[in-house]
C-alpha cells in the first residue's frame, strides 16, 4: 500500500487519524476507534511514506532525532496535520485528517450562542475538551463565521497551521510556531504592536502564554485559544491553579474580568456506530459567573449553568441527556464521558434506557 493509498483508504472511511510505524502494522482511527490493518510495511516503505509529507529541512531534523509537527495539504486533496517521533529507536508518523472545508456552526452542531460571543470586541473565549474531540475544527468555524460577517483583523498562533483561511471580509494572518515566530509566547506579545482586532492561541500550554492572553484580552482585543479540560469548572481551576501561588490572585481577577465564553466539548460514537456527534457544555462570562470566580466558588458554577439556559448555557449532563433521549447516543457512551455520573443517572432514569 502506498501513501496515497492510504490516504484515499482513510478518507473514503470517514477516519480522523493515521499511524505509520517502522516494524508494524499500519493503523487508523475511525468514529473513535483505533483499528489495527492487514498491511505491515517494511522499515523502508514505512520511512518512505512519512517522509512524503516533510520538506528536507524537515527531514534532516528528525534524522537529527528531533520530533517534527508539520500542517501540509496532500494530493488527496485534503489538509493533515502530523507529528513525527521515534519509538524504540524507530520511525513513526501519527496523521490527523482535517476536513477538506472548514464547516458551518450548524453542520458541527455547536450552539448558536457561540456566534454571539464570537461578535464580542474583547475578552477570552476558551474550547475546551480532550484530544479528538474537535476543538481545532470548533475554532476554524468560530474564525470563519468572523471572516465571513465581521470587518476584522485576525491573528492566528498555531503549531503548526491547520485550516488555511482566505481573505473576505476579515483579513487573516497567520503564525506557525517553530516557522514563522519561536513560541506562543513571543507571538503573542509580538501580536499587540501588529493592530490584531482578534487573536487566535493554538493552545495556551504555559503560564507564560496564558498571561500573555489575558492582557492580550484586557487590552481590548478577542482571544480565542483552547485547553484540555472537560469541565467549564476545570478549566477556571486550571488556568488559576497553573499560575505561581504569588499570581493567583491576579490572574483570578483578570480572568473574571475578560473571560467571555467556556465551550467543552466531546466527540461521542453515534448509537448506530456510524458517526459521532458532538456534546457541549457553555459557560458565557455573565456577571454571576464572573462573582463566582472572584469568590472563588467555582464549584457552584455548575448549578449556574443549570440555572441560566436563557443565557446560552447548559452543563455536560443536560447535553448528554438530550441526545439519549434523540437516541442518537447510547445510556452507556453517555456515562462513560460524563464527569457526573451521578447526576447523569438520576437525569436519565434508572429503567428508561438500556445499555
Amino acid at each position: 500500500m502506498t501513501f496515497e493509498e492510504l490516504m484515499t483508504y482513510a478518507i473514503e472511511r470517514d477516519c480522523s487519524d493515521v499511524h505509520i510505524t517502522q516494524g508494524t502494522n499500519l493503523a487508523v482511527r475511525r468514529y473513535g476507534m483505533l483499528h489495527i490493518l492487514d498491511e505491515r510495511p517494511t522499515a523502508e516503505e514505512a520511512q518512505d511514506m512519512i517522509y512524503t509529507i516533510l520538506t528536507p529541512d524537515e527531514i534532516a531534523r528528525v534524522e537529527a532525532g528531533e520530533d517534527v509537527d508539520v500542517g501540509r495539504m496532500i494530493d488527496n486533496g485534503v489538509r493533515v496535520r502530523a507529528n513525527v517521533y521515534h519509538q524504540r529507536n524507530n520511525l513513526a508518523c501519527s496523521i490527523r485528517l482535517l476536513m477538506a472545508e472548514i464547516p458551518e456552526f450548524e453542520a458541527l452542531g455547536l450552539p448558536e450562542v457561540i456566534k454571539t460571543l464570537a461578535t464580542a470586541n474583547n475578552g477570552i473565549i476558551l474550547v475546551t475538551g480532550p484530544t479528538g474531540s474537535g476543538k481545532s475544527t470548533t475554532l476554524s468555524a468560530i474564525v470563519d463565521f468572523i471572516n465571513k460577517n465581521e470587518a476584522k483583523h485576525v491573528i492566528t498562533i498555531e503549531d503548526p497551521i491547520e485550516y488555511i483561511y482566505p481573505h473576505n471580509r476579515a483579513m487573516i494572518h497567520q503564525r506557525e510556531v517553530g516557522r514563522d515566530v519561536s513560541s506562543f509566547a513571543y507571538a503573542l506579545h509580538s501580536a499587540l504592536r501588529e493592530d490584531p482586532d482578534i487573536i487566535l492561541v493554538g493552545e495556551m500550554r504555559d503560564f507564560e502564554t496564558i498571561s500573555a492572553a489575558i492582557t492580550a484580552a484586557e487590552t481590548g482585543h478577542l482571544v480565542l485559544s483552547t485547553l484540555h479540560t472537560q469541565s467549564a469548572a476545570q478549566t477556571i481551576n486550571r488556568i488559576i491553579d497553573g499560575s505561581p501561588m504569588d499570581m493567583q490572585a491576579t490572574i483570578r481577577s483578570q480572568f473574571a474580568a475578560s473571560i467571555r465564553g467556556v465551550i467543552s466539548q466531546q466527540l461521542l460514537p453515534t448509537s448506530d456506530g456510524n458517526g459521532r456527534v458532538l456534546t457541549t457544555e457553555v459557560m458565557v462570562g455573565t456577571s454571576a459567573i464572573k462573582s463566582l470566580i472572584l469568590e472563588d466558588k467555582i464549584q457552584m458554577i455548575p448549578n449556574t449553568l443549570q440555572s441560566s439556559s436563557l443565557q446560552g448555557m447548559h452543563t455536560l449532563n443536560s447535553d448528554l441527556q438530550r441526545l439519549v433521549n434523540l437516541g442518537l447516543i447510547t445510556r452507556r457512551t453517555a456515562l462513560d464521558a460524563t464527569y457526573d455520573p451521578n447526576e447523569l443517572e438520576k437525569l436519565l432514569g434508572v429503567t428508561n434506557y438500556g445499555f
